[in-house]
């Protein structure tokens, strides 16, 4: 399986459990790996025999911008079964960062890791 990869997508979101951060919202950036069978397209060149990762980025961004979840576990898996509607996708990693997660202590990131797959 090939792997096209989108990395460091950022979008505002209001997700999360606290009040404070529904309403103000905050930044989730997103990494994504999508395995698919390149040779298809490789061979004839032609960008509709694979993943058009401008269109998956765009897709990506509106389900951070959109109904706002608790968590982001939840938030990953949604954005897993949206890359998963892509036909040639036939498996996915999502990483969603939340940096500025509401945590009382110095701390660099907090993410969750997903992969997702259409077996």
């Amino acid at each position: 399986m090939d792997r096209v990869a989108l990395r460091g997508l950022k979008a505002r979101g209001h997700h999360g459990v606290f009040p404070r951060e529904r309403e103000e919202g905050q930044t989730f950036i997103v990494d994504l790996v999508l395995g698919l069978d390149t040779r298809p397209a490789a061979a004839s060149d032609d960008l509709a025999k694979t993943v058009h990762y401008g269109i998956v980025a765009e897709e990506v961004v509106a389900v951070v911008e959109g109904e706002p979840v608790d968590l982001i576990e939840t938030l990953a898996e949604r954005i897993a079964d949206q890359c998963l509607k892509h036909e040639g996708v036939q498996e996915v990693e999502v990483v969603v960062h939340k940096p500025d997660a509401p945590i009382t202590v110095p701390f660099d990131d907090v993410t969750i890791t997903i992969t997702r797959s259409r077996v």
